[in-house]
């Protein structure tokens, strides 16, 4: 897929489509007015006749127009114009590239009017129409044995109109969407994986290639003997009750200076999660091959890094597991040792993330990083709490929980913040060890993430419960790719600063 941008006159645009937006009401955009000029008011009569009332994210493809160099022009919905907001705007660019998705097109240029409050500047245009044309155009990596569909043709994308002030950030914009949407594909490929495939080993490797492909990474895999000698007792307890092996997987992109300190995303690498002994109800259990949804975004988060050779030094750490109900796996009131020497009483097999990411976690201490963010589909409690729409967002730094909540503004990967006071702690007491895995039904999104900062003591920590936006279920089954886009937006601004 070819990104660029363009500059001419509209109507002079020799592309397969051009893409112009149509109010609801007030009827042409500034570009569809100048194809209507150009057409001989073809677009006014087919408006006038009620043929296409602007309806928000519709389409109406229409060919051989007089007068204008593309050869074919698709009319899209913006609704009406006083309620054109960023993400309206964005659900008309994706509903356009689905719309030529399914044609010959080849090449298109957007010409999609921006909302009138600037919320869409140049550079994040840019950035939409690559991230939302790859984010759009992707299919889900199937194992199905019939013969497959042929891929969209469309392999040229064109944003603009790109004047000389305006085009170095159209195009940095373009550069950086691809290399999200490029990112955010690993991640879903990685997550709509079975459990079967996508094994802890399977992760390592592919954390080893992405190393091979790229010079400023480099890849390092603690297998169990090496997990037994750092005393990781909370990670190998859940591995304890699979035959799957469990990995350590350290992935590190040098783009800083030497000594810098490093950005370091720990990511859940659960690549099935029965339960274990406290063994999940069996509807959608198969999505709980999902659970290593965050081990996937910090794969991708530093292959997005690599690709954009990102001035910053970032260190991704996973822990990757399976959490199954053999006789040997942990039971509930078993009472096991962290790397840090405290020691947990599992009251919940379930409750296994935080198990496994806070030995991670602890491991990320001897980077002396400058800022820690883990991320894991942790809870369903935080679905119940924030839906499907925002991901949770925690931490004992309060800047660095700002940072993230802003970067998924800015990326359009929206996550809100959760309090984590002292009292949420409290919930974890224990009669026979420093405190349980679990503190009961109330705020059990809050005090998992209460149990992950008795492990980040003297680090700047943030942590992001990606439970309800990592995956959707139902008909359109499969990983969102989230919150990719966040870390993206997250680590360029670090790297600006």
């Amino acid at each position: 897929m070819r990104f660029e941008t363009w500059s001419k006159s509209i109507t002079t645009l020799e592309v397969d489509c051009l893409i112009v937006g149509i109010f609801e009401e007030s009827g042409l955009s500034d570009a569809a007015r100048q194809i209507d000029q150009a057409a001989g008011g073809r677009l006014g009569k087919l408006l006038a006749r009620g043929d296409f009332p602007g309806r928000a994210a519709e389409t109406l493809l229409l060919g051989d127009l007089p007068g204008v160099g593309a050869r074919r022009v698709l009319l899209t919905g913006l609704g009406a114009r006083a309620a054109l907001t960023r993400r309206s705007w964005r659900k008309a660019l994706a509903a356009a590239i689905g719309a030529l998705a399914r044609t010959g097109v080849k090449s298109a240029a957007v010409a999609l009017e921006r909302p009138t409050d600037e919320t869409l500047d140049d550079y994040y245009v840019g950035r939409a129409v690559a991230e939302l044309t790859l984010s759009t155009l992707y299919r889900v990596n199937d194992l199905k044995s019939g013969k497959k569909a042929k891929p969209a043709p469309l392999a040229q994308v064109l944003a603009g109109p790109a004047t000389r002030t305006s085009a170095p950030a159209l195009e940095r914009g373009l550069a950086h969407g691809q290399a999200i949407g490029e990112a955010a594909a690993l991640q879903r490929d990685l997550g709509n994986l079975p459990g079967n495939i996508c094994t802890p080993r399977y992760l390592a490797e592919q954390a080893r290639g992405l190393a091979r492909r790229h010079r400023s990474l480099s890849a390092r895999v603690l297998d169990e003997p090496a997990l037994r000698r750092e005393k990781m007792g909370c990670l190998l307890a859940v591995a304890q009750g699979s035959a799957e092996p469990p990995r350590l997987i350290v992935l590190e992109h040098k783009g800083g200076k030497s000594g810098q300190a490093p950005v370091v995303l720990v990511g859940k690498g659960v690549t099935f999660d029965s339960g274990g002994i406290s063994i999940k109800p069996s509807g959608e259990m198969d999505e709980m091959k999902y659970d290593m949804s965050g081990a996937a975004a910090v794969l991708a988060a530093l292959a997005f890094a690599a690709r954009v050779k990102l001035p910053l030094n970032v260190v991704g750490i996973v822990g990757a597991v399976e959490n199954m109900p053999d006789g040997k796996a942990v039971k509930p009131g078993d009472i096991v040792t962290s790397a840090s020497g405290q020691t947990v009483e599992i009251l919940n097999t379930d409750a296994e993330g935080r198990l496994v990411l806070c030995d991670a976690l602890h491991y990320a201490r001897r980077y002396k990083p400058a800022a820690v963010v883990d991320l894991a589909t942790l809870t369903g409690a935080c679905v119940i709490a924030l839906g499907h729409h925002h991901s949770g967002a925690m931490g004992t730094d309060e800047t660095l929980v700002r940072e993230l909540i802003e970067a998924g503004v800015r990326a359009d990967d929206r996550a809100w913040a959760l309090p984590l006071t002292e009292e949420y702690s409290e919930q974890l007491k224990s009669n026979f060890a420093d405190f349980a895995n679990i503190g009961g039904r109330d705020g059990g999104a809050i005090t998992a993430g209460a149990f992950l900062a008795k492990f980040t003591q003297g680090m700047r920590w943030a942590h992001l419960d990606i439970a309800g936006t990592a995956w959707q279920g139902g008909a359109h089954k499969g990983s969102t790719g989230r919150p990719t886009a966040l870390l993206a937006d997250f680590l360029l601004r670090r790297a600006e600063q």
